[in-house]
């Protein structure tokens, strides 16, 4: 993976600098090389920071030209079937200089036009567009290199970060830049200056009529999920496994032992945090299927990583996991650049702990007319404090299911919004439809659910967790579960009854754990890949600094008042931790950049 950064326009640039110094905020992206291309006419400008992955000679720089020199290409990103989409493209009479899956996205563009592109949404792009003028970066923080482009906060996109713990969709937290959303595609027209945003791609529906049996299911899995695994080991440089010992990465050791007889996998401990030590369950797999491991201890966690953090990931998220995230990457980079982990398998399979709850709260509602809930919901809303375990479930009782979905991860509702946000302001608290808005009722829960989760959680906060941490280390985190056609599989013949029931999580792939994993391989094990925000919350180091940061940075935005009381809770028993967190990050990140509320 890499860093790219580009500015199209209909005049000439007179200020090409920013372009560099932009390209070079993102060294970590791609610390190997780096290059700027820039039109004869000066109205177009492409920079590059290479990770070198695949083609480690300089054959592989970009920007790159075409055969014909007429394209330039700057690219961020892997193509796992490059190799076969090479040799149609050889049979058809195209021509390569080099080993690079770069060169063959230009070749398969002059073919195929848009084809070869991420459904998912795994790397980001930010752009900014006015008129006649299209810029864009990997990173936000390329972008603030351009002093046209002003920093302000867009309180929209605030008031959604505070209550889903992201900024969904193509909004950003900088009024006038957007992200392009995963599966979509955005032209410019460099002669009348104008953008078009298309989506090429998207869920399919269930598909009730193609049934098919638990066996040919389970045959259909294994083989397409084999097939991502086999493809996304290909790599110039070290490739791993990042093993937990859990569901999702055993069965990707188990599939790559099968395609490989040197497989490096990779458990990382955490010192003093036995809680967290996955190492016994991660060297079962790795002794049966007799993988190069490796047990890494992670350096120690402190408050220090917080600013390092909030200056990395640009666009704040609320996910203390970032935490152990990039600790993870920065002890595997010293072993390998590439590794395979996880991601995925929970929205695809059923895995998350909210679902069968939410089978269970959706048959309790079934029984209780909602006006009758509603009350009770509102009563028990009003004499309970935010950070009240069970809060969010409350809330979610009183949902609409023949509407809505509640949103189980909600930091600040719209009543902790209200008192969070000062008076003076003139507010729109506009999350919750916003949130609506990119639901889309089904009346099958666990679809609803884990499309919801997959369209949502997985793009804004997984994966952007993932790129941000493993970046800032020139890792590059493969995910074999985001293979489109099984991601296409699991949605279209996969039942929801063999994803989740009321008691059971992941029921299909823990059918396919029972038939390549060792017999005494625990399928019921779910360990949250976290850190004890909570109890380093209630007094100490991390504590002071959180106090320090929000009460002497607080602006005309927070009510102060509101932040003390937070506080106070946390240290009284009420779990806070993450909302805290998120009030922090996005002050470190502020002071950062000097970005204006």
């Amino acid at each position: 993976m890499c860093g790219i950064i580009g500015v199209g326009s209909t005049y000439k640039q007179t200020d090409k600098e920013w372009l560099t110094e932009g390209r070079d905020t993102m060294k970590h992206r791609g610390p190997d090389d780096g290059g700027i291309w820039w039109s004869d006419d000066e109205k177009v400008g492409f920079g590059h920071r290479r990770l070198s992955i695949i083609d480690l000679s300089e054959q592989g720089h970009q920007p790159m030209h075409s055969n014909c020199n007429s394209l330039v290409i700057i690219f961020n990103g892997e193509i796992y079937n490059y190799l076969d989409l090479k040799k149609i493209l050889i049979n058809k009479g195209h021509f390569f200089r080099t080993n690079s899956d770069t060169e063959v996205i230009i070749e398969g563009y002059k073919e195929w036009g848009k084809e070869i592109l991420s459904r998912v949404g795994e790397k980001p792009l930010f752009y900014s567009y006015t008129k006649n003028q299209l810029c864009f970066s990997s990173e936000l923080k390329g972008l603030f290199k351009n002093k046209t482009i002003t920093k302000n906060v867009n309180h929209n996109a605030l008031d959604c970060y505070l209550n889903m713990g992201f900024v969904p969709g193509e909004m950003s937290i900088i009024d006038g830049i957007n992200k392009l959303p995963a599966a979509h595609y955005i032209e410019f027209d460099l002669s009348i200056g104008t953008i078009n945003i298309n989506q090429y791609w998207s869920l399919p529906s269930y598909e009730d009529f193609n049934k098919f049996t638990e066996d040919e299911l389970l045959y259909n899995l294994e083989n397409l999920l084999e097939n991502s695994v086999k493809k996304q080991l290909i790599a110039d440089v070290p490739v791993g496994i990042l093993l937990s010992g859990g569901v999702d990465s055993s069965l990707i050791t188990a599939l790559a032992a099968k395609n490989s007889n040197t497989i490096k996998t990779f458990t990382i401990r955490f010192p003093g945090n036995k809680l967290y030590d996955e190492s016994n369950h991660a060297k079962l797999i790795s002794n049966y299927f007799n993988t190069d491991h490796h047990e890494l201890d992670a350096d120690e966690v402190s408050v220090d990583l917080l600013p390092v953090l909030a200056k990395q990931f640009d666009e704040p998220i609320i996910d203390s996991s970032m935490i152990p995230t990039y600790l993870v990457t920065k002890s595997l980079k010293n072993h390998c650049t590439v590794a395979l982990g996880g991601d995925g398998g929970d929205e695809l399979f059923g895995g998350y702990g909210h679902y069968p709850r939410l089978i269970k709260l959706k048959h309790l509602t079934e029984k209780i007319p909602r006006p009758l809930r509603s009350q009770l919901t509102n009563y028990i809303l009003k004499v309970i404090n935010t950070g009240t375990k069970g809060r969010n479930w409350i809330t979610a009782f009183g949902s609409d299911f023949e509407k809505d979905l509640p949103l189980i991860a909600q930091y600040f509702d719209k009543k902790s919004r209200s008192h969070l946000i000062n008076k003076s302001v003139n507010w729109k608290f506009i999350a919750e439809d916003v949130w609506k808005s990119r639901t889309h009722y089904n009346y099958d829960i666990i679809d609803f659910a884990t499309r919801t989760d997959f369209s949502n959680f997985l793009p804004e906060d997984i994966l952007v967790k993932v790129d941000r941490a493993s970046m800032l280390n020139s890792v590059e985190i493969r995910a074999p579960f985001l293979n489109h056609k099984l991601i296409e599989f699991a949605f279209r013949d996969v039942k929801s009854s063999q994803k989740a029931n009321s008691n059971e999580r992941k029921i299909l792939l823990k059918k396919l754990c029972s038939k390549i994993l060792p017999s005494d391989f625990d399928k019921k094990r779910k360990q949250g890949f976290s850190v004890p925000l909570n109890t380093w919350l209630k007094n100490g180091p991390w504590y002071n600094y959180y106090e320090e940061i929000l009460l002497d940075s607080i602006n005309d935005i927070f009510n102060k008042n509101q932040i003390i009381s937070l506080l106070k809770q946390q240290k009284n028993g009420y779990n806070n931790s993450e909302r805290l967190f998120s009030l922090t990050m996005l002050e470190l990140w502020r002071n950062e950049y000097s970005i204006k509320f």
